[in-house]
């Protein structure tokens, strides 16, 4: 018995630094769609006077696919239940739709239906995190930077789409 204890206690460890990894994995595909550096499209657009320098983007975005892992983590050891896939089904929305947003804007070049996106990840992190409340509200709680930073990013798009 103590055996089986040992193992499920390692096996509910290890799956932290899995949903870890699952996130900065979106992460990484992500950042293959980007090309913000100099001379690229992203560069010779116009864009928000409060928009932060490119170098600024990849740590804080690094932190906060984290954060989402310790998030993924916290909901998926949550008690089985209704809540919980509900609340692991729009995690992985939010997630599909966050990798979305870097291909559609900055491969496809296409700032309105990526702002449009951006909306429906909004709704999809809040969603997530209302699901979550119920059985894992750390988890909703940890994930509140990336619903501001998310929304900050909403703004930049914006200004975008207006300026360009």
């Amino acid at each position: 018995m103590a055996s089986l204890q040992r193992q499920n206690r390692l096996r509910h460890w290890l799956a932290l630094p899995v949903a870890i990894l699952i996130c900065l994995a979106v992460s990484g595909l992500g950042a293959i769609a980007t090309d913000a550096g100099p001379g690229s499209w992203y560069d010779g657009l116009a864009k928000a006077p409060w928009n932060p320098p490119a170098w600024v983007f990849a740590p804080v975005w690094t932190a906060l696919y984290v954060t989402l892992g310790i998030a993924l983590w916290i909901i998926w050891k949550a008690p089985p239940g209704r809540n919980r896939s509900r609340a692991l089904w729009l995690f992985f929305l939010q997630l599909g739709l966050n990798l979305a947003w870097s291909w559609i804007f900055f491969r496809f070049q296409m700032p309105l239906p990526a702002l449009i996106d951006l909306v429906a990840l909004l709704a999809a992190i809040v969603a997530t995190q209302r699901t979550a409340w119920w059985d894992a509200p750390f988890a909703s709680l940890v994930m509140l930077p990336y619903l501001g930073w998310s929304a900050f990013a909403l703004t930049l798009n914006g200004a975008v789409v207006v300026l360009n």
